[in-house]
């Protein structure tokens, strides 16, 4: 296995695993079966969810623009090596290119899918 294609399933693994953690936080940090406004002289009547709504929306809009870039930047060197390379070499990264779209894949629809479903809660 050559150095660039390790690089690669490194990198989208990372991308798949930093999606999968960012839909959880989302889905996991909103309670929507307890009412706050009903918690009045009971400890935690007082919380306040817009910096955690604030600090949520901007931790899924960093990992979905990184994994974005990151896979835009993947391809524009696969692009690049695949049209200067050899025969034998343009079939090796004709491998690497299905697990890249997968990944990619992943990638764009797991934070267009984070993003669906926070908006979603936090307007619940």
């Amino acid at each position: 296995m050559k150095k660039t294609e390790k690089i690669i399933k490194i990198a989208t693994i990372i991308m798949v695993v930093l999606m999968l953690a960012t839909i959880c936080t989302s889905v996991f940090a909103k309670v929507t079966v307890t009412n706050p406004d009903t918690w009045t002289g009971q400890a935690g009547s007082n919380i306040e969810t817009t910096q955690l709504n604030s600090w949520i929306n901007t931790i899924i809009n960093v990992v979905a623009t990184v994994g974005s870039g990151a896979a835009i930047i993947v391809l524009i060197v696969l692009g690049i090596k695949y049209m200067m390379g050899s025969a034998e070499e343009k079939a090796e990264y004709k491998k690497t290119l299905f697990p890249y779209i997968i990944g990619a894949a992943f990638v764009f629809g797991a934070s267009a899918l984070t993003g669906v479903i926070y908006n979603f809660i936090g307007k619940a």
